[in-house]
Parts: structure tokens; C-alpha cells; sequence
């Protein structure tokens, strides 16, 4: 975007800021005190840049905690000091970005030494040549995968290893673009299976524990790894039916792969180490953040990643993550979410507001940052009179699988960019996946959860 661009917005968000401050009609207009109307513009502002992405994603988040310190906090309590900022600023460091920086560490090493591509070689040579089976083994490694590294890594280093094998296939056989889209599509899903495998699961867990409903890391993947691979199936299933092989056999390239090192062995241990202090925080009595200084503090510490490593971690996603938590402080302190509840026709039933919430959240997903639709819909849906859990955990796995265009995931646009896929062969099997995960997880939601005692 061009400066002049950008200058524009800025005066533009100033001059609503101004309105929203000196008018008393934008109060009335919504039937809000100023707090709450400040709040409200703050909101507006947030969703106006997450969704047309005029500035970065991370920048949308300082935009946020700016306004609510300076200009929120005065307006609820004048005479408010340091202690009350901290509110706003002690999301940028809790439990939930301390577990996302101990994921981003632990793929990062994974990723340096070549341990995610040897694991994927290794479960693909499993699979064997069938179409059918050697699609199903490509989604499974991808999904496994994107449960604890990063999905757009993951989407990248699993196309590189599917070109190869892509390339064997006729020109005159769609299978391929059955290939090249199980990979994001997988990708998007395995994010499902982990707290730390995509932003809306944290989001989810930081907000449920601010209202008593602690969801340990054991407690989130058997909620969501269920949903994961029967999504994963049944996609297999579409691909197929809409990408079939016919008669074809795929010769999959021999690569040679040396011996585990030293190294290796070290990285690997770190990893299952770290996994099981994320799964037992219930018997060690330490917090999921806690546990996840155990791999920063390692890999920096004997030398297993390097300062370069570190300024190279995706700090982008956690400004973002930060900065939505940050947001539903500011709504939640100034009163406007029990407003905004209060205009909800809750009458209707659990689960008619449940499916209200899921549409919207697939539709804004579909042509938003999943991250920025958990940011505006979990904040709401947490002030809701009905079990909180049974409605934030399925928004937060709606925003994962919604994939119907090349905009809707950062896996998507990597297929897409790969020069093999066009917008309309991924829209139909895109639509699918989402209308049966919108079913699925509405029926989760209904029956599986309340199991669950969550």
C-alpha cells in the first residue's frame, strides 16, 4: 500500500476516535455509556484492519493496547496507575504465548535439523504407491505435523516433498490436484489437534481460563483430536470422489537418508520431553506456560538454535494472539460483551445460538485470519449465560476449517501459489469440508463436549 494510503487510514481512525469521544449520538445510537463506546469503536476499529489487513496483523494489536491504555482505562477509572495497565499488557506474556514461543522453539528445531522432513519421507514410504493410500498417508503426515509446527511450514516442506511425485503423474489425470490440495486442507486440520497448532486454540483455552475453565493440554486433544481425524477421513473421501486416480500407479522416489546423529537424538528428546511436561501438568503441579521454558531455555542454552533462530520465530503471531486477549479485556472490563449478550435472542435455545455462531464464524473465517475471527466472536460467546466451553471450543475449531478459498488460510495460499491449483479447484471440495466440519462440530458441540464435564 502506498503512503499516502496508510496516512489516509490513520487520520481516518483518528477522526472516528475524535467522533466517538465528542459526540454524544454514537452512545445513544447503541445504547451504551462512553466506556462502552469507546470500547465499541476500539472493536470496530480491530475488526475494520484485521479484515482488510491495511496495516500487519501484529500492528492491529499495538493499535489495540495503545487505545485501551490511553484512551479506555482514563474513561473506566481516572485515576488508574501502573498496576491497572497491567490488565492489558500481562496478555502479551501469559501461560498461552509462553506455550505458543515453547511450539515455535521446539519446530524450529525440528525444522533446523531436518527432523520434520525425516519423519514425513519415513510415514510416506509406509503409505506405499496405491493413489488412494499414498493421498490418505500425505494427509496423515501433514496433519501430524501441523499439530505441533507451524501449518504454513508445514504446507511448504510437504509440497517440496510431494512435487516429485506430483510430477510423475500425467498432466491429463486430475489425482494430482487431489495431491496438491490434501496437503493444505490436511494442514488446516491438524492445526485442530493441538493447543499450540493454530492461534483460535489458544485464544480459546486463555479466555475459558480467565472465567475458571481450565482446559489442560491433555484435556484439549482428546476434545479436538477426534474431530480432527474424522475430518481428515472424510476429506480423504472427497478428494478422491472429486480427484479420482483411475488405473494410475505412482512410483515414489527413493531417497537415501543418513543416520541419526547425536544431535538428533538430543532435539528428539527435548521434544517427547517437553510433550509430556504439556500432558502431565496435572500430576507436576507446574503451568503449561512453565513447561514450555524448558525448550527456550535448552535450545538457546546448549547451543541448539542461535540468536538468529530466535529473531527468526514468527513473534508476528504472538503480538496477534496477545493483542486479541488484550481486546477482551477491554470489552469484557468496560461492560460492552454483556451488552452485546444482552442483544442476543438467547430464548431461541443453546443450540440454535451455538449454529448462529458457527455460521458466522465459517463465513468470516472463510475470508478473514482465523485468528482475527476468534478475537471478535470467543470474547462475545464467553459471556454467554450457557455452559462457556461448549460454546468457545467449537467456535475456535470452526476457525480452523473453513478453507474454501485461497484467502481463508495461509496452507491454502501456498497451494494456490504453487502454480497447480486455481481458485474454483479448490472452492468445491473447499465448501464441502466446511458445510460437513460446521455439521460435525455442531454435533460435538451438543453431545461429545458435555462428556467431556468440561
Amino acid at each position: 500500500m502506498k503512503l499516502n494510503k496508510k496516512v489516509n487510514l490513520f487520520l481516518f481512525l483518528f477522526l472516528l476516535i475524535a467522533i466517538v469521544e465528542t459526540s454524544a449520538l454514537f452512545q445513544s445510537l447503541f445504547s451504551v455509556d462512553h466506556a462502552q463506546a469507546i470500547a465499541l469503536c476500539i472493536l470496530l476499529i480491530a475488526a475494520f484492519l484485521w479484515v482488510t489487513e491495511w496495516v500487519p496483523l501484529f500492528v492491529t494489536s499495538l493499535i489495540i493496547v495503545f487505545l485501551q491504555i490511553g484512551w479506555l482505562l482514563p474513561v473506566m477509572n481516572p485515576s488508574a496507575g501502573k498496576a491497572e495497565q497491567q490488565a492489558f499488557l500481562s496478555p502479551f506474556f501469559s501461560d498461552i504465548i509462553l506455550l505458543f514461543l515453547g511450539g515455535f522453539i521446539l519446530a524450529s528445531m525440528l525444522h533446523k535439523y531436518h527432523l520434520d522432513d525425516r519423519i514425513a519421507r519415513w510415514l510416506l514410504k509406509k503409505t506405499g504407491t496405491k493413489p488412494g493410500r499414498l493421498l490418505f498417508g500425505i494427509m496423515v503426515v501433514s496433519a501430524l505435523l501441523s499439530m505441533w509446527m507451524s501449518n504454513t511450514a508445514t504446507t511448504a516442506m510437504m509440497f517440496a516433498i510431494v512435487l516429485p511425485i506430483i510430477a510423475c503423474i500425467p498432466e491429463t489425470n486430475k489425482f494430482s490436484k487431489g495431491l496438491a490440495l490434501s496437503i493444505p486442507f490436511a494442514c488446516n486440520l491438524g492445526g485442530l489437534g493441538t493447543p499450540i497448532g493454530t492461534p483460535p486454540n489458544a485464544i480459546a483455552m486463555s479466555f475459558l481460563a480467565e472465567k475458571g475453565v481450565i482446559i489442560s493440554f491433555g484435556d484439549w486433544m482428546l476434545a479436538a483430536t477426534p474431530l480432527m481425524l474424522v475430518m481428515l477421513t472424510i476429506c480423504w473421501g472427497i478428494l478422491l470422489k472429486l480427484y479420482p486416480p483411475g488405473d494410475l500407479k505412482i512410483p515414489f522416489p527413493e531417497i537415501e537418508a543418513k543416520s541419526l546423529t547425536g544431535i538428533h537424538w538430543l532435539v528428539s528428546g527435548l521434544f517427547l520431553i517437553t510433550i509430556i511436561g504439556w500432558l502431565t501438568t496435572d500430576i507436576h503441579g507446574l503451568s503449561i506456560g512453565t513447561v514450555s521454558l524448558v525448550p527456550a531455555i535448552s535450545a538457546f542454552g546448549l547451543g541448539l538454535l542461535n540468536v538468529k533462530d530466535f529473531k527468526n520465530l514468527p513473534w508476528d503471531v504472538l503480538f496477534m494472539v496477545g493483542g486479541g486477549i488484550c481486546l477482551g479485556v477491554g470489552l469484557r472490563s468496560s461492560g460492552l460483551t454483556q451488552r452485546i449478550v444482552e442483544t442476543i435472542p438467547l430464548e431461541f435455545g443453546f443450540i440454535w445460538v451455538l449454529a448462529a455462531f458457527l455460521l458466522l464464524a465459517a463465513v468470516m473465517t472463510t475470508f478473514m485470519s482465523n485468528t482475527a475471527t476468534a478475537n471478535l466472536l470467543i470474547p462475545i460467546a464467553i459471556s454467554l449465560e450457557f455452559k462457556v466451553a461448549l460454546f468457545v471450543i467449537p467456535i475456535a475449531m470452526t476457525c480452523s476449517t473453513a478453507m474454501a478459498l485461497p484467502i481463508s488460510t495461509p496452507p491454502n495460499a501456498i497451494a494456490f501459489g504453487s502454480g497447480m491449483l486455481e481458485s474454483r479447484d479448490m472452492i468445491k471440495p473447499g465448501v464441502l469440508v466446511t458445510l460437513v466440519s460446521l455439521v460435525t462440530i455442531l454435533l460435538i458441540g451438543l453431545f461429545f463436549l458435555p462428556l467431556l464435564r468440561f
